[in-house]
């Protein structure tokens, strides 16, 4: 693989929606508000809604934000009927992209995502046509600064994840979804700091977009499907090497 700059580490590294923390509660609430209306108020009892609450938490989400959008799930408040949506398609290059979306408003987000897609190079697909590529996973990034390759392997496979990527300034670390958990407090428990940690969708392969044009296409869908009020999360196969993405940095 040439490279490793997918759109995790990317999104990570640019840090897109974290520095709109008024946008970024505004879907971490969403995500609670379904947790909660899926599965209960409870997150003892709820896991989708723990790891919401948790997110929220990370994003320093105010606690009687929370509360209320858990409240709102449950039915306890009154607000907007939200409801999910996956949207699929490709970007240029062939790229293969995939968002999960919450809407009180099928068609007008439907006719917005299409709009995304056909000015950046790209175009919205049937549902399924990419979905197939992609499975479920927990992904966990850590700080390069604030432990080392060693230590991070070894609690990584201890806790059964699957694998781990060493980069220049950070650590990727993947399990499947039932180890989850386990993974999570192993580096807890041993006091090594998530930058973040959250079940995602991984592609089975990457394509590797070598053309700086067509990279800056798909970046600039990948960043505008980001900043969409609707969209929860964004996934993508593709893979820009190193040189081509420091052009683009640069």
């Amino acid at each position: 693989m040439s490279g490793h700059s997918h759109w995790a580490g990317i999104k990570h590294k640019k840090a897109l929606i974290d520095n709109k923390r008024g946008k970024l509660w505004s879907k971490l609430a969403r995500n609670v508000i379904m947790a909660a209306k899926s599965g209960g108020g409870d997150p003892a009892m709820n896991l989708a809604l723990r790891y919401a609450i948790d997110k929220a938490k990370d994003a320093n989400m105010p606690k009687d934000s929370i509360e209320k959008a858990i409240k709102r799930g449950t039915g306890d408040v009154e607000g907007a009927n939200f409801e999910e949506v996956t949207y699929e398609g490709y970007g240029a290059g062939g790229v293969a992209v995939m968002c999960q979306a919450l809407t009180d408003n099928r068609n007008r987000t439907a006719g917005e995502i299409r709009k995304v897609f056909d000015t950046r190079g790209g175009s919205l697909g049937a549902s399924g046509c990419v979905a197939w590529m992609f499975s479920k996973k927990g992904m966990f990034i850590i700080d390069a600064a604030k432990t080392d390759e060693e230590t991070v392997m070894e609690i990584a496979l201890e806790a059964g994840a699957d694998d781990v990527q060493t980069l220049p300034d950070r650590f990727e670390i993947t399990c499947t979804p039932e180890v989850y958990e386990t993974v999570k407090q192993a580096f807890q428990a041993k006091n090594i700091p998530l930058e973040s940690s959250d079940l995602v969708q991984s592609p089975s392969n990457y394509i590797s977009v070598t053309d700086e044009n067509i990279a800056r296409k798909v970046l600039d869908l990948m960043e505008q499907l980001e900043d969409h009020d609707d969209i929860q999360n964004v996934y993508a196969n593709f893979d820009i090497p190193d040189d081509v993405m420091q052009k683009i940095e640069g």
